[in-house]
């Protein structure tokens, strides 16, 4: 009887954790390589289909270049579907799918640094369902495409990598979870794992890369004496110049209304008109504030059916009509136009093709979300704000931008991006220099006086740094086209409101110290680009500035 039992119990273990455990059937594990390394992950140099991997390519060590090629191949006893299943078994594949995928966990000599729950939208949806096998780039030389690249950089240029892996020898390590995002995050265990050992060479950096750059005369700002912790902002200076902070080209700071820093790299200097791409739609809020204290609007609540005859639009609807000004400055109009989702209507690269942005914009059919209530990035809503001005203020945007807003704090060299029609484009591209772009930053911490001359009305800045989206869990708030950041050093937290461009570019004005600090940047397009300047900021800047007031 005992054996027949103990037959009996094994057949049931494996109908239970053999055949019922999978949802969908993965491919068989037929190669060679994949037997042998099924739960480890191994690191190449090169792009080698699987039947023609042999042991001989795997790299135990290697010499880290940024430009060079790094890439991964994952081995699994199982399809990413079926671990998710084993988190919650009563679930379907599309389910499963919709809310799970690969967590990656980076060590760097033994240390966590930094642990990513993958998009769910990362990867085809059969390749997770029947797929043992998983090869990703993380750094390539040809720049080959994959979601891979996209998280190394993560990893490397926005949660500390970079410093993980300074010069010397370092063993890093990879693990692969599934996850699954039920109310909570839900982990399985590590289905993958693999390490590998790094040289990361030493470059050549010279004194003169590193110090502080002095302040030319005629900067048109009254110079600031108070010291600074000037080893922290050469070791700021060090990165930069050994491009572990990328494509940087300016950094301002100003202090009390007094010019700090001014210091420039790559190429750049005082008079470059840097490129800072969605800055510029933080003018068109100022703009709008200018129009509305000199009368030329009523006010940001004014609807959409005020200034234009909207029927002879596509989608014509009463919510349309009453798109007010204040949601377009909010980004939360209602229309059907999210930048950060490539198939929304009205994504930003559907409308600069357009022969005419206004009527794209116009044209585009409403979601069911309330005015004023949703929040999502939409340029082309900036766009409409630019085109009211031109019909509204006199001798049209571009004259009135000039002599209200530009002459008064003294720029005089700058150039607009301009609409199919020649309008400036309140979009964004706007090119001024760095110090002028610190002018329009200190306009708002001056509380809206420039040379004793009311140029913006207080109340439109407390508006305009209000944040109007305290219950979005995705980000830490947004004004009138200013983004709420709260940066923290150690136990302080300081709040700041800030434009925000493409590449890594700011100008960010801290609500409760009296500095305003201008960084220019062109990694245009990097997934770092932001974190990038932000972290200097957090991690150099203020630390700088602190010990200044101590």
């Amino acid at each position: 009887m005992k054996p027949v039992l103990l037959l009996i119990l094994i057949f049931t273990f494996y109908l239970y954790h053999g055949q019922n455990k999978n949802i969908v059937n993965p491919e068989k594990t037929e190669n060679p390589i994949q037997k042998k390394y099924t739960g480890k992950i191994i690191f190449l140099t090169q792009n080698i289909a699987l039947e023609n991997l042999k042991d001989s390519d795997i790299l135990n060590s290697t010499v880290f270049h940024e430009n060079g090629d790094l890439a991964i191949h994952a081995f699994f006893d199982n399809s990413l579907v079926n671990y998710l299943h084993q988190l919650e078994p009563n679930w379907t594949a599309e389910e499963l799918l919709k809310k799970g995928n690969y967590q990656f966990s980076f060590y760097v000599d033994g240390k966590l640094i930094y642990t990513e729950n993958l998009n769910t939208g990362a990867g085809t949806a059969e390749n997770k369902k029947v797929k043992t096998t998983l090869r990703i780039p993380l750094i390539s030389s040809k720049n080959e495409d994959s979601w891979g690249r996209y998280l190394w950089m993560r990893f490397y240029m926005a949660h500390n990598g970079i410093d993980a892996l300074a010069s010397g020898n370092h063993l890093l390590k990879i693990e692969i979870r599934p996850y699954l995002h039920v109310s909570t995050i839900k982990t399985g265990p590590v289905i993958a794992e693999g390490h590998i050992n790094l040289t990361v060479p030493s470059q050549n950096i010279t004194e003169q890369q590193i110090v502080i750059q002095p302040i030319p005369p005629h900067s048109g700002w009254k110079i600031s004496h108070e010291k600074m912790n000037t080893e922290i902002i050469k070791s700021l200076n060090r990165k930069i110049a050994e491009n572990r902070f990328k494509n940087i080209t300016g950094i301002v700071i100003i202090k009390d209304g007094k010019l700090l820093l001014e210091e420039y790299f790559n190429g750049s200097g005082r008079d470059s008109l840097q490129d800072t791409r969605s800055v510029g739609k933080s003018f068109s809020s100022a703009l709008t504030g200018i129009a509305i204290k000199e009368g030329y609007l009523k006010s940001e609540d004014q609807n959409l059916k005020e200034f234009y005859n909207l029927n002879q639009f596509k989608n014509d609807s009463s919510q349309k009509e009453n798109v007010t000004l204040k949601s377009l400055l909010t980004m939360s109009s209602g229309f059907d136009g999210n930048d950060e989702n490539y198939e929304s209507p009205g994504n930003e690269e559907n409308m600069y093709p357009t022969e005419n942005w206004v009527k794209f914009t116009l044209d585009l059919p409403m979601t069911e979300n309330s005015i004023g209530k949703n929040w999502s990035y939409f340029t082309a809503g900036v766009v409409l704000t630019g085109d009211i001005l031109d019909k509204t203020v006199p001798q049209g945007l571009k004259n009135y931008a000039d002599k209200k807003l530009f002459h008064p704090l003294g720029i005089t060299n700058y150039k607009w991006q301009f609409t199919p029609q020649q309008k400036p484009s309140l979009a964004g591209g706007l090119r001024m220099k760095a110090l002028d772009f610190a002018k329009f930053g200190q306009l708002y911490k001056n509380n809206g006086i420039w040379n004793g001359k009311t140029i913006l009305t207080q109340d439109w800045i407390k508006k305009s740094f209000t944040n109007y989206f305290t219950d979005n869990p995705d980000f830490e708030g947004y004004g009138y086209l200013f983004w709420r950041k709260v940066y923290t050093v150690g136990n302080n937290s300081y709040e700041a409101f800030q434009s925000s461009g493409n590449g890594g570019n700011k100008i960010i004005i801290f609500t409760q110290i009296p500095v305003v600090i201008v960084i220019t940047a062109q990694a245009y397009n990097k997934p770092y680009a932001h974190q990038q300047s932000e972290k200097i900021v957090q991690d150099y800047l203020l630390p700088a500035l602190k010990m200044s007031n101590e």
